[in-house]
């Protein structure tokens, strides 16, 4: 199931059982969405660099390399290794990856920071889409992890309670959204409307507060969508999510890709959300490689983000929150985006939308950082920090929204911490006019990381305060207590040498 073939997967490897639990994975780890590109030169002298450094730390704190890499200063050590293979400006220094109490302390500072993560996912319990676990089979009958032939693989740890975890014991995340995906074929939905409303009563009356929020998907087009709309929005959700080029799982069966700016279909739905007192439309665009375009010639006219500047014009009562920002380049050597930015300034299609508030006078569009500030900052640190440049610079700071797309690559907190201690180059700042991002908790982070969403769904200041004590956060203390440790998997499939 999903756009990988049974052969492609073949080919693959399962990035839970096969990548080393680092504190930042050292390769791309895809969904079933995208082939992964392979470990680049670049990214294998970054581990072994982040291996040097365990081996040399670790054994004078009296850890283990896996346990060193589950402390903050392991953390440390993965953002210094980073620097000294890319020449970045990761906020981290030798002296906090070799002192724990440094770390620690940094860590420390840092955890009650409020971080809302609006772009998240789990499977349904029913999910059909086995990818996952055949994988995970395949990778022990193949004999790379022999222990996987001792019972049936599920999929459990891309489903609720393993979410759970790592959302919110895991990370520093204070509330969270759960969101979905469509399909032609009903039942290989992540999740159906219903059941990602009974998971936000089911976390929120577990926790006395409200830590989850949800999505209702729509589907323009498809027959019966408009009464769907009513039965989704009758739920409540916090707001709604579309796919524009249909069903992105089973991109070979998709036949209902819709535009944003259409008037004769999906205003229709426009209204009813705004009648309903919706008014966040989440839309999912780019993650669409050129090869798509050969493979899938009847939707990419759907994929990037030329429909979104009428849809904004037209409807200012509505926020358009284009998620993934239009990213195209994933699954691609990330040379070419690196190549592609250095050569115009430009990233396809995150420049586009970044030019759409001066060129078009609206102020209602924002860029989502789901899935593609995860691959980034592993594979081209310098591509995530154009993307933030670009953002930044075009949106505004206050137009940039923090999602992790977790859990397909594990808990958040890595990509938490990329953000707090990035810095765009001077270089970069300097030859595109890119503003820094400044310190962890500066106004530039401080509002992508939940300001920005906060103001969106219209938290109060009692409710950005609300999960301080409340019983989730209790259940946290007491499985740190107990020694909860971060795991460090990621889930999902990582390409061969």
């Amino acid at each position: 199931m999903g756009f990988l073939s049974d052969e492609d997967k073949a080919k693959l490897y399962a990035a839970e059982e096969t990548q080393p639990r680092t504190p930042l994975p050292t390769q791309i780890v895809s969904s079933d969405e995208y082939a992964p590109p392979p470990q680049t030169p670049k990214q294998r002298e970054a581990e072994a660099r982040l291996y040097s450094f365990a081996d040399e730390i670790a054994p004078k704190l009296g850890l283990s390399r896996r346990r060193f890499f589950q402390t903050p200063a392991g953390m440390a050590a993965a953002f210094v290794a980073l620097n000294h293979t890319y020449g970045c400006t990761f906020a981290a220094t030798e002296r906090e990856a070799s002192t724990p109490e440094e770390a620690v302390a940094r860590a420390v500072a840092l955890e009650d920071q409020f971080i809302m993560d609006m772009h998240t996912h789990f499977l349904r319990d029913d999910t059909r889409l086995e990818g996952f676990a055949r994988l995970r089979q395949s990778v022990g009958q193949a004999g790379w992890n022999p222990a996987l032939n001792e019972r049936e693989q599920t999929l459990e740890q891309l489903k609720f309670e393993n979410y759970r975890r790592e959302m919110f014991f895991d990370s520093d995340t204070k509330i969270a959204l759960i969101s979905s995906a469509p399909s032609e074929i009903e039942r290989d939905w992540f999740l159906t409307n219903e059941q990602m409303a009974q998971a936000r009563v089911r976390v929120n009356e577990d926790a006395g507060s409200s830590r989850l929020m949800t999505h209702a998907i729509f589907t323009p087009g498809v027959p019966g969508w408009l009464d769907q709309l009513d039965a989704a929005l009758a739920l409540r959700p916090d707001s709604v999510k579309g796919y524009t080029v249909g069903d992105n799982t089973h991109k070979d069966q998709s036949r209902h890709p819709w535009r944003m700016d259409d008037e004769a279909t999906t205003y229709r739905g426009y209204e009813k959300m705004v009648a309903a007192g919706v008014r966040n439309v989440c839309v999912h665009k780019g993650l669409w490689a050129p090869n798509l375009d050969r493979q899938f010639p009847n939707l990419a006219p759907y994929a990037d983000v030329r429909d979104v500047a009428k849809a904004a014009r037209d409807w200012p009562q509505l926020n358009f929150i284009i998620y993934h920002s239009g990213f195209r380049h994933i699954g691609n050597d990330p040379a070419e985006a690196l190549a592609e930015f250095n050569a115009t300034g430009r990233l396809s299609w995150v420049s586009d939308l970044a030019d759409i508030p001066a060129r078009h006078g609206v102020t209602n569009v924002y860029g989502d950082l789901g899935q593609i500030f995860a691959s980034t900052i592993v594979a081209q640190p310098r591509v995530a920090a154009a993307i933030m440049g670009i953002l930044v610079k075009g949106l505004g700071a206050d137009h940039v929204c923090w999602g992790s797309d977790a859990v397909w690559t594990g808990s958040p907190q890595w990509q938490i911490e990329a953000l707090r201690r990035l810095e765009i180059p001077e270089d970069m700042q300097a030859q595109h006019g890119f503003a820094p991002l400044g310190e962890a908790q500066g106004a530039v982070k401080t509002a992508i990381f939940g300001d920005n969403n906060a103001r969106l769904y219209n938290l109060t200041v009692a409710d950005r305060e609300a999960w301080r004590g409340d019983r989730l956060s209790q259940q946290k203390a007491a499985y740190r207590q107990q020694g909860g440790l971060p795991s460090n998997r990621r889930y999902g499939y990582v390409a061969p040498a």
